[in-house]
């Protein structure tokens, strides 16, 4: 949802959709620059959040961060914004904020996994009484972006944690798993995409999960999201996900198209996040597709 008028506005339009939880940028997705959050602010979020029921709250980093880096600046300006990132989120009192791991760009994948992994120690090393979690998101595999593996993410994982810092997490997208190449397409496929996501990450590590279609088949490791129904992951799949006891009581988000005629700054809900909420909620209760 759209913080547009302020953090508290997003809640008040997850409600007015009804949704039970929400994410949201705690800041502009595109800029490195944020907006100092003032504690009146922080306090009127928090209340929001209890007094209308929706939580928890998820934050999704800025879309600049590359922890893969191999340029000095981009790195070391990387790094701190991550780090200012999960401190906006604690102070909101957010279960986690979702990162796209990183880019190699012009070194190797090696090299590009070792200095994500590099870089979460730095920024958590720093934070180890919070209780806002890294959630790595698992990415469709575009040009040189990393995680789009489950081998990848367990490297991560495994290496940043061998330096004792706290546990990390991990944010699944439909469509991303879909475009990366994990089928969900039938029971047996489903099941052994989520035996090969426990042998190398674990399934307990999933705190979160984007609910989207994929414009792009199967394979294709491009990134484009599409409303419920509409793209190649398949209801079947999605319901599938929905009715897996274990992922029952994890929060699951809707990052599909919205009205481009709408303003970001209205209340009242967008009629393609009614209509996605409808067919997942309907997943959820009826038979499988």
């Amino acid at each position: 949802m759209s913080i547009a008028g302020g953090l508290p506005k997003a809640v008040e339009r997850a409600r007015a959709a009804g949704c039970d939880t929400l994410q949201i940028f705690t800041k502009s997705s595109g800029q490195w620059r944020a907006r100092p959050l003032p504690d009146a602010e922080i306090a009127a979020f928090r209340q929001a959040c209890v007094e209308l029921n929706v939580r928890p709250v998820l934050a999704h980093a800025s879309y600049l961060i590359n922890l893969g880096s191999s340029q000095e600046a981009l790195q070391t300006r990387s790094r701190a914004a991550l780090g200012e990132e999960l401190d906006r989120a604690e102070a909101l009192g957010l279960l986690g904020v979702v990162l796209h791991p990183g880019s190699y760009t012009t070194t190797s994948e090696a090299e590009g996994l070792a200095r994500i992994a590099e870089g979460i120690v730095a920024v958590l090393s720093d934070r180890t009484d919070q209780r806002t979690r890294l959630l790595l998101e698992h990415t469709a595999g575009q040009g040189t972006n990393l995680g789009h593996t489950f081998q990848q993410l367990g490297a991560i994982i495994d290496t940043a944690e061998t330096r004792a810092i706290q546990p990390i997490g991990l944010c699944l997208d439909t469509c991303h798993l879909v475009a990366a190449g994990y089928d969900l397409g039938s029971d047996s496929s489903y099941a052994d995409t989520m035996a090969q996501l426990d042998q190398h990450v674990g399934l307990d590590r999933v705190q979160a999960i984007h609910l989207n279609d994929s414009k792009t088949p199967l394979g294709s490791r491009v990134d484009r999201h599409a409303h419920i129904g509409s793209g190649h992951v398949g209801l079947g799949a999605f319901r599938r996900l929905l009715t897996d006891p274990r992922m029952h009581m994890l929060p699951m988000v809707l990052e599909t198209p919205k009205e481009g005629s709408r303003a970001t700054a209205a209340i009242e809900p967008d009629p393609m996040d009614l209509e996605n909420l409808r067919m997942i909620r309907e997943l959820m209760n009826g038979p499988t597709p």
